[in-house]
């Protein structure tokens, strides 16, 4: 196709009616990979002659095309673009691209992103060379714009990646520099020069941002690229040609290089001026950095903050970003002796104000309340906001500098409020009492914690916060929430005024402003965790409940769902009469915040999509605090299905593990599968088989459920035919060789529950299961997965020990098997712990596989076999017992701790986390910490351990709510009684085992004996105390 027929269709692809942009399209697709289409398309881009819409067309068309196919996906996969026609993309977009308009030099810098990534050095090794060339030639913005595009790629690059950067830095770093150093001595700069300027700051901070060039070590040229970014610091931006609109303002060029230059010098005072953080080789420039620069800088971005407290402008980011620089100065005593004889103009004047409710607020509140709320609560923004990082300030100053800092900004808070309270009500200074309650509330943490302000804190919010839910000011009734909030967990010595709180509280979220609505219902958080009595929140429940869903019907926002979870936690099984319409309702508000996730899908905020995956993790929640009521998940069971069902498939990756978790709550706790449940299966088979092995073991624990709680239908149906669809599954995933280890591991696992399960039932399955495993086991590295393989032979043993025998010797690997087992099990680390079968699972699974075996006739385990297995048994049944013991020992009252793991331990070994140099641990997520029981339980016995190799002694232990069918079975119960049978059934073999067995495994065998009958008469009072509570409730 020649460019005039392309330009046709291109024009087409613009028309308004829809079949002829639909032919246009059809057309680009079928010429696409045509010899020379890329070519064209990019001379239509680059003509002046051409209409201005057809070139934007055809950069975008390029642009997708280049970004599709300039690489193949797979590396065996043909090119779709000819070697020739590449060869003159690139000879031909470097020159273009500083010529044509701002628009489509976008598209072809995307263009030479992509092919500059995929090219450089290899593919196109003059590049560079050409960057080189035109540093010293008029085509230096080309050049410049190339060469930010080639310093990115290794921006965030380790260090054996990195190397590139190394020459580029060398060719390039001293003809920059020049270019930087006549820029910025040009008298009056027209925005074109600030364009150019900001260009070189982007390819030094690339340069720059995970390690200092070696060339930069260099004392005169680091000083020479200082020396320029101090001036452009210092020196005043243009007043000439700045937007009046403060939207473009920060967008124009000198505000982007002011914002540029002091991310760079930030960065570099951050990560490469601190000697605490410094590797030795590094200190000397540390040392270098923080005597010579630190403190210019400094002075330079105090000076700046000054034009703000005189009333003039500075973007955002740029005073986000200072202050930041400010905050890591608090704690170096040299930085700080600099920051002293400023610090109280800088904190009363400017930081302060800051603080304060401010025009700007003001309006996007009236124009765009549902913006206030999100630009409030989103921590992207917190990136940009000065009042963030003012509070950030004020927090680090008072915890490192507190002694000499934290009364004199209290005492100039109490000032505010005291000025506040006396003024008429006309003249009331509302936005200074705005920032005052925010510094009371960024401070709570301190004083929490210190007196004379601890025993003043309720007073406070009695006199200074309370009244504020009345204000006639709205954002004056948020704050006051938000603030109450802050400590709603202080000891009241009067429970009225938490009572009081917490009811102002509750009437926030009717306010007639939607942030006082929303603040409240965060606030309202606080005040159900802190609450002692619920008596103070339950009168109030159904109609809290009410208001909290007409605020999200209003809002999309996962901390809004926190607070629900909150509640449904403190509640628990009180929450059943409201269960059905809480999962309406969150249902209801999933399907809401999906759609906005869809909508946006381009967009950058990831509020919706967050709010949606907090609607699920809130009706699992609710699903758990009701988990003793099985009746209502046969009502919630139609609410959910639509969810699961569209969410199980691609549409539903973003919260594959959030449905898998109800998928688990709803096959366990349900009083029975229902078939609409049963057609969940496929579709998560089939998910697993095409994209979702990451979470084989979140589909685990659904499957496992299935089988167990639905084995009739498992067994019996044949459209769909699970058990097939079962082996095909594993099989393929066993076999398949681009598997980690770690990947399969619930593979095994889930042939276990098979075994388990359908004992007796699935006799024409144990052949290929154990086929597939020892071919599995024998390219096999990590232990973890050895053991689990292991175990799949125990297991077939204890389905029938006669036929997985036999089957063994059939396909001839019974030597090598038994060999492999013995060995693990004899295997320990230096500290004499077990290297293998260290979950107390395991080692029960190996003992009912191996006391099996002896029930064998003496043609089918001869003598000698015999007496290893049951030596071998003896020992793991010892084993079992101690690590049973030790975690009857050491359970403590505290169900809810997660890291309470059970292992076969290292002697002395320190399991405790260590903090990573902050002095003060973030919050964890509440709302997972809470969901301990059942399946998240089990799914948690489920995780593989990641980290099992020969030196770690990472691993898991059994969860008590794992429910198996060996669970029933005890251990030395069932090996005592296999004994006993021997010894009626072949009393000349069992006479024969303790006439040769040494003296120390007969006091073993004695041990485990007695142990038994101590089993046997628990189980029974076990059994007995069962039966009592059960007629008890009835």
């Amino acid at each position: 196709m020649d460019i005039q027929s392309l330009a046709v269709i291109l024009q087409a692809a613009l028309s308004p009616n829809p079949d002829e942009r639909k032919a246009a399209e059809e057309s680009l697709n079928q010429f696409q990979y045509a010899p020379q289409h890329l070519v064209r398309l990019l001379q239509i881009i680059v003509d002046g002659n051409c209409d201005m819409a057809v070139r934007q067309v055809a950069s975008i068309h390029f642009k997708n095309f280049v970004a599709k196919n300039w690489s193949p996906n797979d590396n065996g996969e043909a090119s779709k673009i000819l070697q020739g026609d590449k060869d003159i993309v690139r000879q031909n977009i470097l020159l273009f691209v500083p010529q044509v308009p701002p628009l489509l030099r976008s598209q072809l810098g995307e263009c030479l992103k992509t092919i500059i990534n995929c090219d450089y050095p290899e593919q196109w090794p003059g590049l560079l060379l050409w960057v080189k060339h035109n540093l010293h030639d008029q085509q230096v913005y080309g050049a410049l714009f190339v060469l930010r595009i080639l310093s990115r790629k290794y921006e965030f690059k380790s260090d054996e990646e990195r190397t590139p950067i190394y020459s580029i830095v060398e060719e390039t770093f001293v003809p920059l520099l020049n270019i930087f150093n006549k820029l910025v001595q040009i008298s009056s700069p027209s925005v074109d020069v600030a364009e150019l300027i900001k260009l070189i700051c982007k390819i030094f901070w690339s340069s720059i941002y995970l390690e200092i060039p070696k060339q930069l070590y260099d004392a005169n040229m680091f000083n020479a690229w200082m020396v320029l970014f101090l001036h452009i610091l210092e020196r005043p931006v243009p007043l000439e040609g700045q937007p009046a609109d403060p939207e473009q303002r920060k967008s124009w060029g000198w505000w982007k290089v002011k914002k540029w230059t002091v991310h760079i010098l930030n960065r570099l005072y951050t990560r490469f001026g601190d000697t605490r953080l410094q590797n030795p080789e590094n200190k000397a420039f540390a040392v270098m950095f923080t005597k010579t620069y630190a403190g210019k800088i400094l002075e330079c971005h105090l000076n700046l903050l000054d034009v703000i407290r005189a009333g003039g402008y500075l973007p955002d980011r740029v005073i986000n970003l200072i202050l930041q620089y400010l905050s890591n100065s608090v704690s170096k005593v040299s930085m700080y002796q600099l920051l002293q004889p400023r610090l109280d103009v800088l904190l009363f004047e400017i930081i302060f104000p800051l603080m304060c409710f401010n025009d700007t607020d003001q309006k996007l509140w009236d124009e765009d309340p549902h913006e206030y709320v999100r630009k409030g609560y989103d921590i992207i923004e917190d990136l940009y906001s000065p009042r963030t990082a003012a509070m950030d300030f004020v927090s680090e100053l008072v915890r490192k500098r507190g002694k000499e800092n934290l009364q004199k900004f209290v005492t100039f808070i109490v000032e505010i409020l005291r000025r506040y309270n006396e003024a008429p009500l006309e003249q009331k200074p509302y936005r200074q009492k705005d920032g005052a309650l925010l510094a009371i509330g960024a401070l709570c943490d301190r004083l929490k914690q210190n007196e004379p302000y601890k025993s003043e804190l309720e007073r406070m919010l009695v006199q200074h916060v309370f009244p504020e839910f009345r204000s006639p000011m709205g954002h004056l009734r948020a704050k006051a929430a938000w603030v109450a909030g802050q400590y709603a967990n202080i000891d009241f010595s009067d429970q009225n005024n938490f009572r009081t709180a917490l009811h102002s509280v509750v009437a926030g979220m009717r306010d007639t402003e939607l942030p006082v609505r929303v603040d409240s219902v965060f606030a309202l958080r606080s005040f159900v965790e802190a609450c002692k009595d619920l008596g103070e929140i339950r009168p109030i429940l159904p109609q809290l409940l009410d208001e909290f869903f007409k605020l999200m019907n209003e809002v999309e926002n996962e901390d809004l769902v926190f607070t629900l979870e909150t509640i449904v936690d403190k509640f628990g099984e009180e929450m059943a009469p409201y269960a059905l319409g809480l999962c309406q309702n969150l249902a209801s508000a999933f399907w809401r915040c999906m759609s906005t996730a869809e909508a946006d899908e381009e967009g950058d905020d990831p509020g919706g999509a967050l709010a949606a995956v907090g609607c699920l993790r809130a009706i699992s929640t609710i699903l758990e605090s009701v988990s003793r009521l099985p009746h209502l998940f046969v009502h919630i069971e139609p609410i959910l299905l639509p969810i699961m069902r569209r969410m199980l498939t691609t549409d539903g990756q973003e919260v594959f593990e959030e449905v898998l978790e109800i998928v688990s709550y709803m096959t366990f706790f349900s009083p029975a599968i229902s078939l609409e449940m049963w057609s969940l299966w496929p579709l998560m088979v089939d998910a697993l088989s095409d994209w979702a092995i990451d979470f084989f073991s979140n589909i685990l624990v659904p499957l496992d459920n299935y089988i167990s709680r639905g084995t009739a239908r498992f067994l019996t149906c044949k459209d769909p035919d699970y058990q097939q669809s079962l082996w095909n599954m594993v099989s393929t995933i066993m076999a398949d060789q681009n598997l980690e280890d770690g990947d399969i591991e619930p593979a095994p696992k889930l042939i276990e529950v098979l075994f388990q399960n359908c004992k007796g039932q699935v006799d024409h399955w144990v052949e290929p299961y154990l086929r597939i495993s020892i071919e599995r086991l024998r390219r096999t590295e990590k232990p973890y997965l050895k053991g689990l393989l292991v175990q799949v032979v125990a297991n077939a043993l204890y389905y029938n020990p006669t036929m997985a025998l036999s089957i063994l010797h059939k396909i001839g690997v019974a030597t090598e098997i038994f060999g492999l087992w013995f060995q693990m099990l004899q295997q320990v680390k230096k500290s004499g712990v077990r290297a293998n079968f260290r979950r107390e699972h395991d080692k029960k699974v190996c003992c009912l596989g191996l006391t099996s075996l002896l029930s064998l006739r003496n043609e089918l385990l001869p003598a000698e076999a015999f007496g290893r297995v049951f030596r071998a048994t003896l020992e793991l049944l010892v084993a079992y017992k101690d690590q049973v013991a030790e975690a009857a020992k050491e359970e403590d009252a505290d169900d809810n701790d997660m890291d309470g793991f059970q292992t076969d331990q290292d002697d002395g070994a320190d399991g405790s986390d260590k903090e990573m140099g902050g002095e003060e641990d973030e919050d964890g997520d509440e709302a997972d910490s809470s969901r301990l029981q059942k399946l998240a339980a089990q799914a948690k016995a489920f995780r593989p351990d990641d980290d099992d190799d020969d030196d770690s002694d990472e691993d898991y232990s059994d969860d008590d709510e794992l429910q198996s069918p060996i669970d029933e079975v005890d251990p030395f119960v069932f090996f005592v009684d296999t004994m006993k049978v021997l010894q009626v059934s072949d009393s000349l073999r069992f006479q024969n085992l303790t006439q040769m067995l040494e003296f120390n495994y007969q006091a073993l065998a004695n041990g485990v004996a007695e142990h038994a009958e101590q089993r046997r008469t628990e189980i029974q009072k076990e059994k007995m105390e069962k039966a009592a509570s059960a007629n008890a409730a009835a």
